[in-house]
């Protein structure tokens, strides 16, 4: 729904801008055909997602939403630089701009974006690839809001500079949520641990648990969106059930840093060393 209502607006929005002569609606009306795409990748890597597992992608296809979300986020900063070096162009030669059908189309846009934003809000934000759908949909409100500045100012002053001004206020204001998206994004298919957890500090509250001698070679990562594996290597003290070991560190694990998914090996004493090498 948000993608039909994005992309039959961004049309009208192009051809007012073009009529108008405003470059806030021109670029609003880019950054909505951008995210009229960006939720089109959304939606297809949500079909993609729902494949079960097979024989070679043992843990299915629940990446390719953060392959989108990182596409989205890339997209957003592309989009942004090419509003910023379009809006300093206007800036060193202004152009005319018809306020009064800036201001019509702009207050229309406004009333879509706040539809589709109001709609993904309402989904899991922990969701990357819905994160990233509607950090397109929030940009394109907030450069409605601009556009209808824009207007309002230049019907009141005749100064068509704020036009291009305002645009680049919204590609500020972008910018920091969209580069967010992209550093999760990566962070996410790096295999960096999540956020909130020291694998060093790990290790050792672990050698502390009761019936663990070592442990080591701990790794931690984000499978997807809030899902997180983790796998570790222990050591049994001398007298302890080695097969005790797995669910008390699992656990452990389960509730410290909500990990419900951990692979433990049992090494024997002084196997930890020679894991190492």
């Amino acid at each position: 729904m948000v993608f039909a209502l994005t992309f039959g607006y961004a049309l009208i929005q192009a051809v007012g801008g073009w009529l108008s002569g405003s470059l806030a609606l021109i670029a609003d009306s880019g950054h909505m055909i951008s995210d009229a795409a960006a939720l089109l990748l959304a939606l297809i890597a949500y079909r993609i997602a729902r494949k079960p597992a097979d024989a070679t992608r043992t843990y299915g296809f629940h990446r390719i939403r953060v392959l989108a979300a990182l596409a989205n986020g890339a997209s957003l900063l592309i989009l942004v630089a090419w509003i910023a070096w379009e809006a300093i162009s206007r800036i060193n030669s202004p152009v005319e701009v018809l306020a009064g059908p800036m201001l019509v189309v702009a207050v229309i846009g406004l009333l879509v974006n706040i539809i589709g934003a109001w709609t993904l809000w309402s989904g899991n934000r922990d969701d990357g690839n819905l994160r990233g759908a509607l950090l397109h949909v929030i940009g394109d409100l907030l450069g409605s809001v601009a556009a209808i500045a824009a207007a309002i100012g230049i019907m009141l002053t005749g100064w068509t500079i704020l036009d291009p001004l305002l645009s680049i206020l919204v590609a500020l204001l972008v910018v920091k949520s969209a580069w967010g998206l992209v550093a999760d994004s990566i962070r996410v298919l790096l295999q960096a641990a999540p956020r909130g957890l020291d694998a060093a500090a790990a290790e050792r509250e672990l050698a502390q648990l009761p019936g663990v001698l070592e442990a080591g070679h701990f790794h931690a990562w984000t499978l997807m969106d809030q899902t997180c594996v983790a796998t570790v290597h222990v050591t049994p003290q001398p007298g302890t059930d080695a097969l005790a070991l797995p669910p008390l560190v699992a656990q452990w694990l389960k509730d410290q840093y909500a990990i419900e998914h951990v692979t433990v090996q049992v090494d024997p004493p002084g196997g930890l060393i020679q894991a190492s090498h």
